[in-house]
């Protein structure tokens, strides 16, 4: 009997663990016999799945270009094959053709709407989740990002639901480190950017004018920035817009130095933030006792890691010169009730984001029907003048 393995509850030492042989599965939507599928495979011993690509394609809701997703998946796909896995497939529904050859799966089943885009929400402001599915060192899954963004967002919405709705979180974005620890994938920036606009041009196609790009993960946030720039000039009459992660703004770094027990390093990546907000939020697949603190980071005066980066300089170097583990920072200092209060400070200091895209869109179009009005006022008078 095939044993089924849930790819993103892993830690990377135990992806790097994996046989290469074993077959990886990363599925377009949910909802897919295993069975039929571990037939097709010819019932290996055991198949990991990966976390479902939520939307892109045709009957998803929230289709957008083929080439576009086809860019996307086929990175996603590369990065396992880049760590050694030899039976990497995708498993797609039915009349979607992606010419990946014997690597795409074909499967009937029944398309889930995964958005609504009724009518009485679109004067509401869209969330846009985006994990991604990384190494967290030793003690943290590859979820770790996806699940904490996923579950800010849903508070959000829960908090103000007259306000706000939301996609279903994506779980791949961009990192830039892959290939230093085995499991981390990559969708390329380039690709990521293009799919994210396309699904704006669906979403605004739709009839949605606001929007709210929440990355649980740092590798994104600089692509993120560009794709509302994009955004902003392809559509004026939309407001669209991102943060760096959470906790990051004036209110949400107090309550981060309020209780933080590390110092500066402590908290960048599988640290003490996100290890206490996994604890809270997903106990059973933190490994406490695994755990290793990883503070040397090389350290200039304009370049240093922590929650907020530091420093005027951007750089990019190799992570492993600052950390074998994995981890940038302290996750012993991590508690579930630190957890408890910090994701609560995150889903408030969104909220507050929420009012202010809400606020920013009524006042700009107040403006610009003003600025219109006097226009037209302007090009009366000098109409008639010329008369």
């Amino acid at each position: 009997m095939t044993r089924w393995i849930l790819y993103d509850h892993l830690t990377w030492p135990e992806v790097a663990a994996l046989p290469r042989h074993c077959p990886l599965v990363l599925p377009l939507g949910k909802g897919y016999d295993r069975e039929q599928l571990a037939e097709a495979l010819s019932f290996p011993e055991q198949i990991a799945i990966l976390p479902a690509f939520p939307f892109g394609w045709r009957s998803s809701g929230i289709p957008v270009p083929e080439g576009v997703l086809k860019e996307v998946l086929w990175n996603l796909l590369n990065s396992l094959r880049d760590d050694g896995f030899s039976n990497v497939f995708l498993l797609t529904p039915s009349g979607l053709n992606l010419n990946l050859g014997n690597a795409q799966l074909v499967q009937a089943y029944q398309a889930a709407k995964e958005f609504d885009y009724s009518v009485e929400y679109l004067s509401k402001v869209v969330l846009i989740p985006i994990g991604h599915t990384e190494q967290h060192a030793y003690h943290l899954p590859l979820s770790t990002d996806t699940l904490i963004i996923d579950a800010i967002t849903a508070g959000v919405v829960s908090a103000i639901p007259h306000q706000a709705c939301r996609l279903p979180v994506m779980p791949y974005g961009v990192s830039t480190h892959r290939s230093e620890f085995a499991g981390t994938l990559n969708a390329g920036g380039r690709a990521f950017e293009d799919f994210w606009l396309a699904v704006l041009d669906t979403l605004v196609l739709y009839g949605f004018n606001r929007f709210y790009l929440l990355s649980g993960h740092g590798g994104n946030c600089s692509f993120l920035t560009n794709i509302v720039k994009y955004a902003g000039e392809r559509y004026p009459h939309i407001f669209c817009a991102t943060a760096y992660l959470y906790l990051t703004s004036p209110k949400g770094m107090q309550v981060l130095e309020q209780y933080r027990q590390s110092g500066i390093g402590g908290m960048g990546h599988a640290c003490e933030l996100e290890t206490s907000l996994m604890l809270y939020l997903h106990p059973e697949l933190v490994h406490m006792d695994r755990v290793v603190d990883e503070t040397d980071f090389i350290a200039t005066p304009s370049y240093y890691m922590d929650w907020v980066e530091g420093g005027s300089l951007i750089a990019n170097p190799p992570w492993t010169d600052d950390t074998l583990s994995g981890a940038y920072g302290a996750g012993s200092f991590a508690t579930q009730e630190k957890g408890k209060i910090w994701f609560e400070a995150a889903v408030q200091e969104k909220v507050a984001h929420v009012a202010e895209i809400h606020e920013q869109y009524q006042r700009r179009c107040e403006k610009r029907k003003a600025n219109y009005s006097r226009f037209q006022q302007t090009a009366r008078i000098i109409h008639k003048e010329k008369g």
